[in-house]
C-alpha cells in the first residue's frame, strides 16, 4: 500500500511539471505577438520615409523626420530584442521542463543559441539580450535628451563607460 501511494505520489508530482506548458505557450504567443507589432512598426516607419527624399520638404521638417525615423528604429530594435527574449524563455522552458526539442539538436542549419542545457543555459542566454535590451534603450535616451551643460555630457560618457563595463564583464564570464 505505501509503495503503491509512494508510485502514484510521484507520477503526480512528475507529470506536475506540464503546467509549465502555459509558460511555454503564453511566451511563445507573447514573442510572436510582439515580433508582429515591431513588424507592422517597421512596415509603417519604411513607408513615411518616402516625404524625406522630397525637394519641397523644409529643413525643419527633414529634421523631424529624421528623428522620429531614429527612434522608431531604436523602438523597432528594442522589440524584435524583447520577442527574442521571451522566445528564448519559451524554447528554453520547454527543453528544461518538458522535452528536448530533437529538431533543434539534429538540425545543421539550426543555431545552437536556441539548446539549453540547464538553467545556466537559460540565464545566460536570456541575460545577453536583456543587456542588449537596455543597451539600445539607454542609446534612445541619449538620443533625445538635451544636453543643457557640460555635466551632462559627462553622465552620457560615464553611462557608456559602464555600459562598455557590462559588456566586457559578460565576455569575461563566459
Amino acid at each position: 500500500m505505501r509503495k503503491r501511494l509512494e508510485v502514484l505520489f510521484e507520477g503526480m508530482l512528475w507529470h506536475s511539471r506540464l503546467v509549465v506548458l502555459a509558460a511555454v505557450i503564453a511566451s511563445l504567443l507573447s514573442s510572436l505577438a510582439i515580433f508582429y507589432v515591431a513588424t507592422v512598426d517597421a512596415w509603417y516607419m519604411i513607408a513615411h520615409l518616402a516625404d524625406y527624399a522630397s525637394p519641397l520638404l523644409s529643413e525643419e521638417a527633414r529634421n523631424a523626420i529624421h528623428s522620429r525615423t531614429i527612434a522608431s528604429v531604436v523602438e523597432i530594435i528594442d522589440g524584435y530584442l524583447l520577442a527574442t527574449v521571451l522566445l528564448i524563455f519559451s524554447l528554453g522552458l520547454y527543453e528544461l521542463f518538458i522535452s528536448k526539442i530533437d529538431q533543434a539538436r539534429n538540425s545543421e542549419t539550426s543555431s545552437k543559441v536556441l539548446v539549453i542545457n540547464n538553467l545556466d543555459d537559460l540565464k545566460a542566454r536570456l541575460s545577453k539580450v536583456i543587456l542588449m535590451i537596455l543597451v539600445v534603450k539607454f542609446f534612445s535616451f541619449a538620443v533625445e535628451i538635451v544636453y543643457k551643460s557640460p555635466m551632462d555630457l559627462l553622465y552620457l560618457g560615464a553611462g557608456i563607460a559602464l555600459i562598455g563595463l557590462a559588456l566586457y564583464l559578460t565576455r569575461l564570464g563566459h
